[in-house]
């Protein structure tokens, strides 16, 4: 889009300078091109804004821990304090490991995404994470390509279901990680989980419940997680990797997010290498 431009270019030019092989230059560009628009963002939002790693790293416990003090520091010389950043990191189990790390021993907010199973979301919590991203409308879209089931009240809706035993789990046992159910497909799914900690809601979807004036329950609540029959479970990595094997579902749209994710990056490095570089042979 021609009104961002001018961030490309600022980006390939900060790259440039910064210098290094052309793999680094692009490297740096994009780094440089994801803190341009969360800055740009911040500029529009009282609150904060997530910038993703390289989701190419999603399996390299110490790389997305690099790249993702990287794009802090560049925050910070732009006058950015990072209390107003989350860390973006797929939910495999070295993203979770990293995310721990980074809020540790850096004090780096981590929103933890590509979120679908429940051994995914306690793995999150026992990591002290700050946040995480369970994806609503994925599930859904998973149980309906996969199942004979093709229509669901929105509080038998699969993703609702999910997000919810999440929700009350957290609130049962005092996690302090954050619940931001994401990926909504309808209002319906949206109302289901009114009382969730956080929910990031499309514009469309805002637009429609802006005409909504039916009474909305609260669905979610402390005290009606505090009732429920949960029980706390502890998981090493071994047990995790199990878990989470268990649930067809959550293996195959954490991988498939992972590639989508990372196609989506490719093809934006190509698009910044050959601008970098033919700008860079004066072509």
């Amino acid at each position: 889009m021609p009104s961002y431009q001018h961030l490309v270019d600022q980006a390939m030019k900060h790259a440039m300078a910064t210098g290094g092989s052309e793999e680094e230059q692009v490297t740096n560009a994009m780094d440089k091109l994801f803190v341009s628009f969360g800055l740009e963002i911040l500029k529009k939002v009282p609150g904060r804004v997530s910038t993703e790693v390289d989701a190419r790293l999603s399996f390299d416990k110490e790389a997305m821990v690099s790249r993702a003090r990287r794009l802090i520091a560049l925050y910070e010389e732009a006058g950015v304090a990072k209390e107003r950043i989350l860390i973006k990191l797929s939910s495999t189990w070295e993203g979770i490991q990293a995310g721990q790390e980074l809020e540790e021993k850096h004090g780096i907010h981590c929103n933890m995404t590509l979120l679908f199973s429940f051994a995914q979301a306690v793995a999150c919590a026992e990591a002290r994470v700050t946040l995480i991203s369970p994806f609503v409308g994925r599930i859904l879209d998973w149980y309906k390509e996969n199942t004979d089931q093709k229509n669901y009240e929105p509080h038998e809706d699969p993703g609702v279901v999910s997000v919810t035993k999440i929700y009350n789990y957290y609130k049962k046992f005092n996690y302090a990680t954050v619940v931001m159910g994401a990926s909504f497909r309808n209002t319906g799914e949206v109302k289901a989980l009114a009382g969730c900690d956080l929910l990031t809601i499309s514009p469309g979807l805002l637009g429609e419940l802006s005409q909504d004036h039916s009474a909305v329950r609260c669905s979610l609540t402390p005290q009606g997680a505090k009732d429920c029959d949960l029980e706390k479970v502890h998981l090493d990595e071994k047990s995790f990797r199990w878990l989470h094997n268990e649930d067809r579902m959550a293996v195959e749209k954490l991988s498939d997010g992972i590639r989508k994710f990372a196609a989506d990056a490719i093809k934006l490095e190509a698009m910044i290498k050959e601008r970098m570089f033919n700008v860079k042979n004066g072509k």
